[in-house]
This record gives structure tokens, sequence and C-alpha cells, in this order.
């Protein structure tokens, strides 16, 4: 009898540490709505979430909603505090976390407008900061471009649907960004697999169609920042998915990092180990600073150095298909 309890002790321990390496690959999407105002925002906001529940569906990843329950007192900010503060913060797994709503600056203070107290920047930027996992914020609010100040930190991908806390006007790019984020026609470079980076130019190229077809002025422009230094760039200082302006004083161009984000992987992704994934990510990002950095060097040492970084980069993909093939 006893050896049977141990027995299947041994057997829940394993299911247990099993259940949670698992989860610890799925990606988590935090959704907050925010308060709508109109019975036709609210909605316009529902849908766009439930587009991102659709993509998390596809994804395998864990959904998760704030906003969208009819509490009689709801407190949206406290939930979404609890919720960050759950979330684990070490994991390779990446964190997406989208506001999707209306948002507000007075000049000084930028803020999201939820059920409840509002949550302004530097609430936000508080709450991740314990925060080491990949993640990825997207406010689709009006007013949220010191959203992307606030929050923009090294490995931590920040996309605003303005350029400005004073573009005030009720912004669409969360409808855009939720219907591009799985879709596979924003896969602009073809590999599979749609990236965040991809999803913002789709997203903001969307928007930009809508207001010539209307004939009015545009009132939106969204930045995305990936590099840590909290400027952001627009859509159109890219082509195709590379960003091809210079900032000024030569500041390091966003989008390379952004382009690693991947809600719903190619099969050939899906098959790579989280812990392999990120080191690929991280030489790759090498490759493309190497790159742009090429006029620093002599031809032999930049492909010296290229080679390097390449060959590595191919023993991970070798270690990836090497199981596939002792299977066969």
């Amino acid at each position: 009898m006893k050896n049977t309890v141990v027995t299947i002790l041994l057997i829940c321990m394993f299911t247990a540490a099993a259940a949670g390496q698992q989860d610890s690959r799925q990606a988590t999407v935090i959704v907050v709505v925010g308060a709508a105002g109109t019975p036709e925002y609210a909605q316009q906001f529902a849908e766009w979430a439930r587009s991102w529940e659709k993509a998390c569906s596809k994804a395998d990843a864990n959904f998760v909603s704030i906003g969208l329950d009819r509490d009689n007192k709801p407190d949206d900010r406290e939930v979404l505090q609890d919720t960050l503060a759950r979330e684990s913060r070490e994991t390779k797994a990446e964190l997406w976390l989208v506001l999707i709503g209306h948002g507000t600056f007075d000049g000084r203070t930028a803020k999201f407008n939820l059920r409840g107290p509002d949550v302004s920047a530097k609430d936000l930027a508080e709450w991740l900061s314990p925060v080491v996992r990949p993640t990825a914020v997207i406010n689709c609010a009006s007013a949220s471009a010191p959203f992307l100040v606030k929050l923009s930190a090294p490995g931590r991908a920040v996309i605003t649907a303005t350029k400005s806390g004073f573009e005030h006007n009720y912004a669409r790019f969360g409808r855009y960004m939720a219907e591009a984020i799985a879709e596979p026609q924003a896969d602009l470079d073809k590999d599979g697999q749609t990236s965040l980076l991809e999803a913002f130019l789709t997203a903001s190229g969307r928007v930009d169609e809508f207001y010539a077809s209307e004939g009015r002025l545009v009132t939106e422009h969204a930045l995305i920042d990936d590099n840590g230094d909290g400027l952001g760039t627009r859509a159109d200082w890219f082509r195709g998915i590379r960003p091809v302006q210079e900032a000024r004083d030569d500041a390091p161009l966003d989008g390379y990092r952004a382009h690693q984000f991947h809600l719903v992987l190619s099969r050939a992704e899906s098959r790579m180990p989280l812990d392999l994934r990120a080191k690929r990510d991280r030489l790759e990002l090498e490759v493309m600073k190497l790159r742009d950095a090429k006029e620093d060097f002599s031809e032999d040492q930049y492909f010296s150095k290229l080679e390097a970084l390449l060959y590595q980069i191919t023993l991970i993909y070798e270690q990836t298909d090497k199981p596939n093939e002792d299977s066969e």
C-alpha cells in the first residue's frame, strides 16, 4: 500500500511538472477593454477583443480578458494590477498586454480609461517593472503615445495608436491591429507567420487607407518601439519590414525585435524549444546590428563576424531538426 501511494505521488509530481512546462511554453495575452462611453463603442471594442480571442485560440495561447464582464461595481484597475502580479515574471514565454478603448492626456499625465479609476502610463510602468519575460504592450487608445515613453524598456515591444498625447480623437488602429495579428495576408515576408511588426505595419496602412477613402485628415499615427530608447518609429519609415529612414543623432531604429514576436507560430517555428528560440533571436538581432554597422568594419572583418553568427544560428536549427530525424 505504501509503495502504491508513493507511486501515485510521483506520477502526480511528474504530471504537474509536465503541465508546468507546457504552460510555460504558452504565451499569455491580456486584453483590457476600457470604458466605452457609448453602446456603439462598446460593441466595437468587444468585437476587437473577440478577434484577439480567436487569434489566441489559433495560437493555443492563454487568453485573459478584463472589462467585458457585467459586474455592477467593477474596479478594472485593481483587476489589471492583480492579473499582472499573478503572471510569471521570468519565463521565456511571451506576455502580451492589449489595451482597447479611449485615452486621455492633460499635457502631463496620460491615462487609459477604465470602468472605475483609470490607469496611468506611470502606473503600468511600475506594475510591469518586475517582468523580465518577453513582453509586448499594445495601447490602441487615443492619446496613447506617452505610454510608449514610460513603458519602453530593453526586451519589450511597445505600440501606441498615436504619435502624440494630443492626438485625442477616437482611434481606429485597434480594429485593424486585432484583425491583422493572425491574418495570413499580413505576413509580409511570407515566412508562414505574422509578426507583431508585420501586424503593426498592416494596421497602420489600413488606418491611412480609411482616412484617404473618407477624404478626412488623418488624426492618428501609430508608433512602435522595441529597442528601449522610448523614441518610437512610424510605419512610413519602413520599406517592407526594414526601417529605411535615418533617425536624428544616429539613434537606432525599431522593428527588429518586434519582428520576433509571433502570436500564431508557423509549424516550423512551433517545433523550436523556447530556450533555443530565445538564443536564435539574440543572434539574429546581432546580425541585424552588424548589418546596420557594416560601414564600420573592413570587408574581411564584416564577413568574418557575419559568418560566425550565421554558423551559430545554423547549429540551433540543426538541434531543432534532430529530434524529428531520430523519430523517423
